[in-house]
């Protein structure tokens, strides 16, 4: 069963490890509502989202999950202060998204114009083999 894992940029520039498609990684993975990455993502990708990777302080209950990583995508949106807004704060705007698929995530997105980087959609499988040069991500 094939699952779809997001990972946050902050997540792994902060301290995660790079990981490449036929990599087994070993994550936290932590049930989403896919609402809160419509406008990230888009709606249709948002639907898709099973998990999302958690490696800051480990969720009570949450045992390391092994998945084989088989394809990553970059994405990127365009954010600013939504109009009406008294906080100030820049929002993601629905319907700028950029997947860009790669052959490796570590935390370096090239940069992209009238876009910035968010995260990674991950796709993976669960497994319970750990084949030699594991990343073991997220302990």
């Amino acid at each position: 069963m094939k699952l779809t894992i997001w990972i946050d940029d902050w997540q792994i520039q902060c301290c995660g490890q790079s990981f490449a498609p036929g990599d087994v990684v070993s994550w936290t993975l932590l049930e989403v509502d896919p609402e809160d990455y419509a406008d990230v993502v888009g709606s249709d990708r948002a639907d898709e989202i099973d998990f999302r990777e958690e490696h800051h302080g480990q969720e009570e209950g949450h045992a390391p999950t092994l998945v084989e990583v088989l394809s990553i995508a970059e994405v990127h949106c365009r954010y600013e202060v939504a109009p009406g807004a008294t906080n100030k704060v820049n929002q993601p705007v629905p319907g700028t998204t950029v997947l860009v698929p790669v052959k490796e995530a570590d935390g370096c997105a090239e940069t992209r114009p009238d876009v910035s980087f968010a995260g990674y959609l991950v796709t993976a499988r669960r497994t319970t083999d750990g084949p030699k040069g594991t990343a073991a991500c997220g302990r």
